[in-house]
């Protein structure tokens, strides 16, 4: 543990400022004396302002337990601090048709302190960022997003707090991965540099400059077990590892979506489950923690800090209105994990208008299919799904191309069977990306599918097609048919592709600058409600996969 200032240079300290040498970096704190600090913290909320069918999360029960706990832990003397790991964008339509004001001004209202910026607040044009910043009462703290052509900072890099006389220094930082996952027609602009290279440099800076008694790291990075971030950029772990022990007191994470509760060992994850116990992760000296997402846990950390010294007393994730399922009387039924958490009244009714709104819009029936249209997470990006196909399919119509490559990433959520509506379609595309297409030769394309063909599994990369098959093995594609004709070299083919994609994202070739290329201005969700509008009842297994893909 870091030690700032030892109690035996109080005294010496003490003498100067009798002197009239008093230095605005003394310690405000007494020696020998106790104080609490408790550190409360959300991540990757996404969207999720309003509760959610079955009552779980939503920012007004979120309230009334963070206020619950400032009043216990400031009435006995502490101090509370408040922080976000960052996506507070992108996730459920109702926010996303708004620009995720409810969010912003939502957790204005809650008493927010401080957030790192994550990547999904650059899904929307910078304007959209520069207005949320404005919603916001709360500093959005990223030290290493730069501007490219100044070289200058873009965001403030930290935030200073004083605590009971306890000085907290808290940088943000923002994982390079933005720069890959981020949409280029919004980023290109922005250099996401190394951030623990800046956060080495921004510690050094505040020692110098300000000499804090406690750093702390609000980033969205993902916390990996072990530093094993495989395609991932590096995360809170390598940062950790990264500086001098205790360099970092806390880091308060984000971005894998992960409740961050260990083993004994340290190394592994926990079967952690909504109101187990939970063990942060500790690395190099410092403490990494990170409450899954959507505002499901509110995650606390109680500290006493001691004559420079922090000593984490209890760590909980706090399950905010969260349910499980029982069996009773042979029926299922849910039941609340542990006690109701009421609803804020003032901030449900300051955010009912616009949970109203996004519904008046969100509602309206648009297709119905006969099943499942397959768009989980844990599926579309391991397989062809019908889903991805369904999609691919309607961008490659909509341009008229012979076949449609679909990132399994923008596919964000499953549609059920039945009635579809606008509010389903938003929830599988919400990142308003725009339709492209290109023409190539035979031979351009086939250098194309083998960079976005052989993208790995369990990633958004993962590419989903229509309209064409082929096999892949170690040296790449072959046997490649398009409308079941064996391609071409010589011949011109079009194909259709999100403009996320064709500018670069997920690492796929840019091909914005191709003589081909034309982008139709049509946004993704609004293409795909037309097709399933137009083509509905929708018959799930006309879109099913037969081997198309074959490995």
């Amino acid at each position: 543990m870091r030690k700032i200032f030892k109690p035996v240079l109080l005294a010496t300290l003490f003498s100067a400022a009798l002197v009239g040498c008093t230095s605005t970096t003394e310690p405000q704190w007494e020696a020998d004396t106790t104080y609490d600090l408790t550190i409360l913290h959300t991540n990757d909320h996404h969207g999720r302002f309003w509760q959610n069918r079955h009552g779980e999360y939503g920012m007004a029960a979120r309230k009334t337990l963070i206020d619950q706990i400032r009043a216990e832990v400031e009435g006995a003397g502490g101090s509370v601090l408040l922080f976000s790991g960052g996506d507070i964008n992108t996730g459920v339509p109702e926010s996303d048709l708004q620009d995720a004001e409810p969010d912003f001004k939502g957790m204005s209202l809650i008493g927010y302190d401080a957030m790192a910026l994550g990547n999904h607040e650059f899904d929307n044009p910078l304007s959209v960022l520069e207005k949320q910043e404005k919603w916001a009462n709360f500093p959005m703290l990223s030290a290493n997003i730069y501007d490219k052509a100044t070289g200058e900072r873009l965001f403030k890099p930290y935030e200073i707090f004083v605590e009971q006389g306890v000085k907290i220094a808290v940088i943000g930082l923002t994982t390079e991965d933005t720069a890959k996952i981020g949409n280029p027609e919004y980023i290109s602009g922005i250099d996401f540099r190394d951030p623990k290279a800046e956060a080495a440099a921004v510690i050094a800076e505040l020692e110098k400059n300000e000499n804090p008694d406690l750093i702390f790291a609000v980033t969205h990075m993902g916390h990996y077990q072990d530093a094993n971030y495989g395609v991932n950029a590096p995360g809170d772990v390598t940062l950790a590892r990264s500086l001098p022990e205790g360099a970092l007191d806390m880091i308060i994470g984000g971005h894998s979506q992960e409740p961050v509760c260990m083993e004994a060992s340290k190394k592994a994850y926990s079967n952690f489950k909504p109101g187990d116990d939970c063990v942060p992760d500790k690395q190099n000296g410092t403490y990494i923690v990170q409450a899954h997402e959507w505002g499901k846990y509110v995650g606390r950390a109680d500290y006493k800090f001691k004559n420079g010294e922090l000593e984490l007393v209890s760590y909980r994730l706090i399950p905010v209105n969260l349910v499980k399922k029982i069996k009773v009387d042979g029926k299922s039924k849910r039941v609340l994990i542990e006690s109701k958490i009421a609803q804020d009244p003032e901030l449900l009714e300051f955010l009912t208008p616009y949970q109203e709104k996004g519904q008046a819009e969100l509602s309206n029936k648009v297709a119905v299919t006969n099943g499942k249209l397959e768009g989980d997470r844990n599926v579309v990006r391991f397989n062809q799904t019908n889903l991805g196909r369904l999609i691919a399919k309607a961008q490659k119509e909509r341009a008229k191309a012979d076949f449609g490559v679909m990132n399994s990433g923008g596919v964000r959520d499953s549609i059920a069977a039945g009635d579809v509506t606008y509010k389903d379609v938003l929830k599988v595309q919400p990142f308003a990306n725009q339709l492209t297409y290109v023409d190539m030769t035979g031979a351009e394309v086939i250098d194309y599918l083998n960079v976005v063909a052989t993208k790995p599994i369990d990633t958004g990369a993962y590419a989903q097609f229509y309209g064409i098959s082929m096999k892949l093995d170690q040296n790449g594609v072959n046997q490649v048919k398009i409308a079941g004709k064996a391609l071409d070299l010589a011949k011109t083919y079009r194909f259709s592709i999100p403009s996320f994609n064709a500018a670069g994202g997920d690492g796929y070739p840019n091909i914005t600058g191709h003589a081909g290329f034309v982008n139709t201005g049509f946004v993704d969700a609004e293409v795909l409600k037309e097709y399933l509008e137009s083509n509905s009842p929708i018959n799930v297994s006309d879109y099913a996969p037969a081997g198309e893909i074959s490995y």
